[in-house]
């Protein structure tokens, strides 16, 4: 680990305001004006949510379709964060043809869940997408999603890659990495969930929630030659921020991440979150990685995304809840 001191690397940035992936589709169909009217603040959602007394992460041992579950009902249930009619993106990790053993993907029993709630609450399409590193084909085969999700009504499982499938767009609130191509489903959908799986990553330390965003763009390999990638990674989360937040740790990739094979940690759990960044941190928390304790302040894009405003990382401040599913 004593190599790999740039993973945990510090390069504080500061607060500024963004214009996240909700306003830009707010904005694109004139549901701003509606809400200024209203006078709801487009910062505020969800307030059905917020209303109530709900932890700020809730995590859940046991069996993972029973924990992905549990998990999300201590947030007050799937109906918190889909409505009647929503198009929904749930982003899995599925970029390698590798069985669930592995932990290289979001296990398949988490994905179905995700699905067969937000179909539940009245969700008219959910796609579960990802911009898969090996063959598209062999991802969808072997890490077992596109069968798990198969028979869920109005579900589709795909792989993108195809430059007909982006549209380029600006990141207002970036501060480095201003321009990308984003899926056309992404930018349609009503909410987005990001589903990671809980794995070790050679350049940011660790794969969660916020580094798992980069399978919704076209050119992620820019991100590494270009720019810093933790900072790039926050200014891709300024706009592809996910409404709702499962880690599926029931199986933990802790050292030769991201595509192993590396020690795998049987975790049992499931954690779920409004607040991409408390769930990464505190995923982080949980286990060793490479084999020792990391804080979360010493993974770059989460000390640097807590210091910009876009979630937090002070984990003991928070109301966390932990159950058996």
């Amino acid at each position: 680990m004593s190599k790999k001191k740039t993973v945990f690397d510090k390069n504080p940035l500061f607060s500024r305001s963004f214009m996240s992936r909700r306003e830009f589709l707010k904005a694109q169909g004139g549901i701003a004006v509606f809400m200024a009217a209203s006078g709801v603040g487009i910062m505020n959602w969800p307030e059905k949510a917020r209303a109530e007394d709900y932890p700020d992460i809730a995590l859940s041992t046991g069996v993972p379709d029973q924990a992905t579950r549990t998990s999300v009902e201590l947030l007050g249930g799937m109906s918190s964060f889909v409505n009647s009619g929503d198009r929904v993106v749930i982003k899995p990790n599925m970029s390698f043809a590798h069985t669930p053993d592995r932990a290289t993907n979001t296990h398949p029993e988490v994905v179905r869940a995700l699905a067969q709630m937000c179909v539940q609450a009245g969700a008219s399409r959910v796609l579960v997408l990802d911009n898969t590193l090996h063959s598209a084909e062999r991802c969808l085969e072997l890490s077992g999603i596109r069968q798990a999700c198969s028979g869920i009504s109005g579900t589709e499982v795909l792989a993108l890659s195809s430059a007909r499938f982006f549209q380029e767009v600006e990141l207002p609130g970036a501060l480095n990495f201003r321009r990308t191509d984003i899926m056309r489903q992404v930018l349609q959908a009503d909410v987005l969930i990001a589903a990671p799986v809980a794995k070790s990553h050679s350049a940011t330390g660790v794969s969660l929630s916020m580094k798992g965003m980069m399978g919704l763009i076209r050119n992620r390999g820019v991100m590494h030659s270009r720019y810093n990638l933790n900072e790039a990674i926050v200014d891709l989360c300024t706009f592809l921020r996910a409404d709702l937040t499962v880690v599926d740790a029931s199986r933990v990739l802790s050292s030769h991440g991201p595509h192993g094979p590396g020690e795998v940690i049987r975790g049992d759990i499931v954690l779920a979150s409004r607040d991409m960044v408390a769930a990464d941190a505190k995923t982080v928390d949980l286990f060793p990685w490479y084999g020792r304790s990391i804080r979360p302040e010493q993974v770059a894009h989460i000390r640097i995304a807590h210091e910009r405003g876009l979630g937090r990382m002070d984990i003991e401040n928070l109301d966390i809840r932990t159950v058996e599913a």
